[in-house]
């Protein structure tokens, strides 16, 4: 194909230093069994798709009974330990202002913190409390772990700028339920469902706001959970208005059945991989400069849009030309948060 020089990649994004690329579903569990089924469904998905399609993200905060916190974190441990070194696994750890904090962090991250992709912190007010994680991961041994944040109040929407711009962090996602609570009644208990979560305007106003800070500083939108996860269609239409309407890259899973829905709606449909795929072929034909496409100009601005609709394919297990297949197979791909190659 090209060389390390003038890969997609390199050629397109070096200049920009490249944004963080991760998975487009992160699936949380927290019950022992289903800890298990989703690191075997990561395994099974894996090699059906040719690439790790979703995290899983093993869950302290919710998961562990209060009074059991250690017991759960040697649990978690314990299923970090099993899982195949090729595995994808996140842990959430408990807020930083909660006692089981420092513990979760030291007894998960200061053991098994090389096998982890990442750590979620919940609660996040303001990088003071990214400062706090990250110093304790420091600690524990962890210095190259990243970690992901959870914005669940009015007042971290306020800072999602500043919280975005820190360098240890990856990815911010939005706690809908939570920041709904917390404006005292004032937004309806719709504002929670599947329909009222994206026309309220104070929700909106929040899912933007985080949107926007993340591509503003190269990290990853995570969209929160619905909860309404008996209906795949309805939730396959609110990862797509996530997806295509509100900028975010990425969407949390809490059951099984909603995985497949979130890849497809934040999948690239066969046109645009056709489209972006001869694209990317012509322009690299072209050696990265100015070409005529279709009857339009096109330069590096619009090649990096491709290759980003070429690199999310990828990511959500969509068949490639086998023309530019090859840039995925082998090469300077996008990297994995611990800095191997996906």
């Amino acid at each position: 194909m090209t060389d390390a020089a003038t890969h997609p990649r390199a050629a397109l994004l070096g200049a920009q230093g490249g944004a963080v690329v991760l998975p487009v579903c992160d699936h949380y569990s927290g019950v022992e069994v289903r800890m298990r089924k989703s690191l075997q469904l990561q395994a099974e998905m894996t090699e059906e798709f040719g690439a790790c399609v979703f995290d899983v993200t093993l869950d302290c905060e919710d998961g562990a009974p209060v009074g059991g916190e250690p017991e759960h974190a040697a649990l978690v441990v314990a299923l970090v330990t099993l899982a195949s070194p090729k595995a994808r696994v996140a842990v959430r750890v408990h807020p930083v202002d909660h006692p089981a904090f420092e513990q979760d962090v030291a007894s998960i991250a200061g053991k098994v913190g090389n096998r982890l992709c990442h750590i979620m912190v919940p609660k996040v007010e303001s990088p003071a409390d990214i400062d706090r994680a990250a110093r304790a991961l420091d600690a524990a041994g962890a210095k190259r772990l990243p970690l992901h944040a959870l914005i669940e109040s009015p007042a971290a929407v306020h800072r999602a700028f500043d919280i975005a711009a820190h360098p240890r962090l990856q990815s911010l996602s939005f706690g809908l339920m939570d920041f709904v609570s917390a404006h005292g009644g004032a937004i309806p208990a719709e504002g929670m469902g599947i329909e009222g979560q994206f026309t309220h305007p104070l929700v909106v106003r929040a899912k933007l706001e985080i949107a926007s800070a993340c591509h503003a500083h190269g990290k990853v939108p995570s969209h929160g959970v619905v909860t309404e996860f008996k209906d795949s269609k309805a939730l396959g239409n609110a990862a797509r208005r996530a997806a295509r309407e509100f900028g975010f890259t990425r969407m949390w899973s809490i059951h099984p059945d909603q995985i497949r829905p979130i890849l497809a709606a934040f999948a690239p449909s066969a046109g645009e991989i056709e489209t972006a795929a001869k694209m990317i072929l012509a322009a690299a034909a072209a050696q990265w400069a100015p070409i005529s496409f279709e009857g339009r100009l096109q330069d590096r601005a619009s090649y990096r849009y491709y290759w980003q609709v070429l690199e999310r394919a990828h990511r959500t297990g969509r068949s490639l030309p086998a023309e530019v297949r090859g840039w995925f197979d082998a090469g300077p791909q996008h990297q994995n948060t611990h800095g191997a190659v996906a």
